[in-house]
Parts: structure tokens; sequence; C-alpha cells
């Protein structure tokens, strides 16, 4: 078909498949839980501390990134009661 356009990208064509990858995320990370509710439960007490460890996307530099890092474990150490 000569009036096509043709892309080559290997990415590109494939709509089908990637509509899947959010179910796909969700199938690879049910596999270590025995039910839903198991993975329910462990991801919402995940998601909060994962919000205080991982540093934000606007704060970047190593040097930002250990301070944070710094922070996120003295308030850990202080909910979890922890001398250290």
């Amino acid at each position: 078909m000569p009036n096509v356009e043709h892309w080559s990208h290997k990415g590109l064509n494939n709509r089908a498949e990637n509509s899947h990858v959010p179910l796909r995320k969700r199938e690879r990370a049910m596999q270590r839980f025995r039910s839903p509710g198991q993975l329910q439960r462990f991801l919402t007490i995940f998601s909060g501390l994962r919000n205080l460890f991982v540093t934000p996307h606007h704060h970047r530099c190593a040097n930002n990134i250990r301070i944070h890092r710094l922070n996120a474990f003295a308030q850990w150490y202080h909910a979890a009661m922890i001398d250290a």
C-alpha cells in the first residue's frame, strides 16, 4: 500500500498489548500473596512508608536525596521508638 504510512519501531503498532500493561503489573504483584485481601492490607501500609522514603522528583540531586533519606530514617526511628 503505497499511500499508507508504516512505522517500523517495535512498540508503535502494538496498542492492544500496551493496554494490558496495568493488568500485568497487578498480576505480577499478586504472585507473592495468597489473597487479594492480603495484598490490599500490605499495600495500605507500604504506600505510606514508600512516600516517606522516596525522594520527591523535583529534589533529585545526591545531596538532597541523602538529606531526605536521613530525615526519613529519623522519623521512622521515632515512630518505631528505636534508639539509633
